[in-house]
């Protein structure tokens, strides 16, 4: 089975593919930004990377949501929901961490599956 790596650096690769699945790498937004842009700065980021890999949002299989402060929860939500409106959602968790950045207030990891 090949593996196929997406804009690999010396650190990471933004997206690999396996197989048919796509792992990609955790989305950030603008740091500073409210909770909601940055989550549809991250999710604008994750939809790209995933066109860029022959899949789609329709694909998704997992979601790994972190937040610098869970208080953020119901904002991030708002801006998710608009987001999978119109597509399967996929299985997500949430939960609260120091990010890499003082001014980040999301991050967000995806699975899916090749379309």
């Amino acid at each position: 089975m090949t593996i196929t790596r997406i804009d690999q650096g010396p650190r990471l690769s933004e997206a690999v593919i396996h197989g048919d699945t796509i792992y990609l790498a955790g989305q950030v937004g603008t740091p500073g930004e409210s909770v909601g842009a940055q989550t549809r700065e991250a999710l604008a980021e994750i939809e790209a990377l995933l066109a860029r890999t022959g899949s789609s949002k329709n694909h998704l299989l997992q979601a790994t949501i972190w937040l610098a402060d869970m208080a953020d929860f119901e904002e991030m939500n708002a801006a998710w929901d608009e987001w999978v409106a119109d597509c399967p959602p996929p299985t997500r968790a949430t939960g609260e961490a120091r990010l890499a950045d003082p001014g980040y207030k999301v991050e967000i990891i995806m699975i899916a599956a090749k379309a």
